[in-house]
């Protein structure tokens, strides 16, 4: 795949934005790797720099301040949609989020978020079932300590 166009597709709330300041860095058929500005800056969160590992069902996002000091590492757990008919990729966001501190401290947030989209039918029970697949495959990853392997890429 060749630089696509990007987006994030989001369930809670529903929306779907391009990303169209996010510097793709490289591209292939299993990573894309891209740095970007903060969306919705924060107090703290300034920048930072992703890889979208599209065999697996996550990214991983090294969250940073102006500095360029790291915050965290947050994982979301997402599914992917090629469109080549106008080489784009909208990245679903299926909820379910990791949170690395720079401490080594994990923090799995925002599952209640896939009961409430099951609740509304803003999901599928497959794609909650995918969901909670990909989170384990990223939760065995972080916990078997190789999660090393996932930070080299950004």
């Amino acid at each position: 795949m060749e630089n696509p166009v990007l987006y994030r597709r989001r369930i809670i709330p529903d929306e779907c934005i391009l990303l169209k300041d996010d510097i793709i860095l490289s591209c292939d058929d299993s990573h894309i790797v891209t740095s970007w500005q903060a969306l919705h800056p924060k107090k703290d969160l300034h920048h930072g720099s992703s890889c979208y590992f599209l065999k697996e069902g996550f990214k991983v996002s090294k969250f940073c301040r102006k500095d360029g000091s790291l915050l965290y590492w947050y994982c979301d757990i997402v599914d992917f949609t090629y469109r080549p008919a106008d080489n784009s990729l909208i990245v679903t966001d299926l909820l379910a989020d990791v949170v690395i501190y720079p401490d080594g401290f994990v923090k799995v947030v925002d599952l209640d978020e896939l009961v409430t989209a099951l609740n509304e039918q803003s999901i599928s029970l497959d794609t909650l079932k995918m969901s909670l697949l990909h989170l384990d495959k990223l939760l065995q990853i972080i916990y078997s300590g190789k999660f090393d392997q996932l930070k080299s890429y950004v």
